[in-house]
C-alpha cells in the first residue's frame, strides 16, 4: 500500500511538469554552455585581442611563484614546470560567457513573456484589512467584513496573437482581392 503510494506520489510529481521543465533546461543550459564557450573563445576574444595588440586571452597569465626561474610561454608549460600562476585570461574568457550567456536568457524570457497571454488579476485587497481576496468574494475571510465583489478583467492577446490576428486580417483582404481578379480574366 505504501508502495503504491510513492508511486503515485512521484507520478504526480513528474506529471506536475516541473521536473521535466527542470530537466529541458539543464540538458538546453549543458548544451549552450559549450556554443557560449566557443563563441567567446573563437569568436570574440580573437578580434578583441587583436586590437589591444595581438593579446591571446587564453594564455594571459601571471606567474607567481617560479621555482626554476624560467620564462613560460603558455600555462601548461609554466604548470609543467612546478610554477604557480594567475589565469587572468581565462577567468577574462569566463566573465565573457557569463554576460553573453545572461544576455541570450534575457532575450529568451522577454520572448517568450511576449508570447503569453496577460490575464487580469483575480484577487484584490479589502478594504478594511487590506489581506488578498478573491474578486469574487462577498466576505472578507481574514477579517469578516462585508465588501462587494469586483469584475474581473478580460484575458488580454499576447504580441504573438495579435501580430497574427493583424496578419490574418491583411492576408484575407488580399486573398478577396485576387478571387476578384482571377475571376475579371477567366
Amino acid at each position: 500500500m505504501a508502495k503504491t503510494n510513492l508511486l503515485k506520489e512521484f507520478r504526480a510529481f513528474v506529471e506536475r511538469g516541473n521536473a521535466i521543465d527542470m530537466a529541458v533546461g539543464i540538458i538546453v543550459g549543458s548544451v549552450m554552455t559549450g556554443v557560449v564557450n566557443s563563441l567567446v573563445k573563437d569568436v570574440i576574444m580573437p578580434p578583441i585581442g587583436l586590437l589591444i595588440g595581438g593579446v591571446d586571452f587564453s594564455q594571459w597569465f601571471f606567474v607567481l611563484n617560479n621555482p626554476s626561474g624560467g620564462h613560460y610561454e603558455t600555462i601548461a608549460a609554466a604548470q609543467a614546470a612546478g610554477a604557480t600562476t594567475l589565469n587572468m585570461g581565462l577567468f577574462l574568457n569566463s566573465v565573457v560567457s557569463f554576460f553573453i550567456t545572461m544576455f541570450a536568457i534575457f532575450l529568451f524570457v522577454r520572448t517568450v513573456n511576449k508570447m503569453r497571454s496577460k490575464k487580469p488579476a483575480n484577487t484584490h485587497a479589502c478594504p478594511y484589512c487590506t489581506m488578498s481576496i478573491s474578486n469574487s468574494a462577498t466576505k472578507c475571510p481574514h477579517c469578516c467584513s462585508a465588501v462587494e465583489p469586483v469584475k474581473t478583467g478580460e484575458v488580454e492577446d499576447s504580441e504573438l496573437e495579435k501580430g497574427i490576428k493583424n496578419l490574418t486580417k491583411i492576408a484575407s483582404g488580399q486573398i478577396s482581392k485576387i478571387k476578384k481578379i482571377t475571376k475579371t480574366k477567366k
